[in-house]
């Protein structure tokens, strides 16, 4: 059986409540429930924090022989981390960098990624399908 993580970052807890103009009004939880329905022969494991140490701490627990690839939306930090950057070339699977937006249509500040360079691919742009659709990248 495959073994995916999504790591959600900053903020990203508020899916369903925050900005649902951009980010819709489905929460992750509702979100994951059908995500997981759609692969049950794939284990989808899930963190999020809002905090940037404790989303290193896991992708390095689970990034070396602990998941096959991780779907990771790092939210603001983004567009600020170099340590997340470093975490993803440091760890063994593969990372899929995901935007629930489409960021080049939004603030400038938000066109630059930090961590695009170090990730297996990058999506953007497609609501909450952007997790399916990596997850079916890392299945491919």
């Amino acid at each position: 059986m495959k073994k995916i993580l999504i790591v959600n970052g900053p903020n990203l807890n508020l899916l369903g409540r925050r900005e649902p103009g951009v980010y819709g009004s489905t929460s992750f939880d509702d979100y994951l429930s059908q995500l997981r329905q759609r692969y049950p022969d794939v284990e989808i494991d899930y963190y999020q924090s809002n905090v940037e140490g404790c989303l290193i701490d896991r992708m390095q627990a689970d990034g070396f022989g602990g998941c096959d690839g991780i779907v990771l939306n790092a939210g603001a930090y983004t567009h600020t981390s170099v340590a997340l950057h470093d975490c993803i070339r440091a760890i063994e699977c593969p990372v899929i960098e995901v935007h629930i937006s489409n960021v080049h249509q939004r603030e400038e500040f938000r066109h630059h990624s930090f961590l695009s360079s170090a990730c297996r691919g990058v999506i953007c742009g497609f609501g909450l399908d952007s997790y399916r659709l990596a997850v079916e990248a890392l299945l491919a």
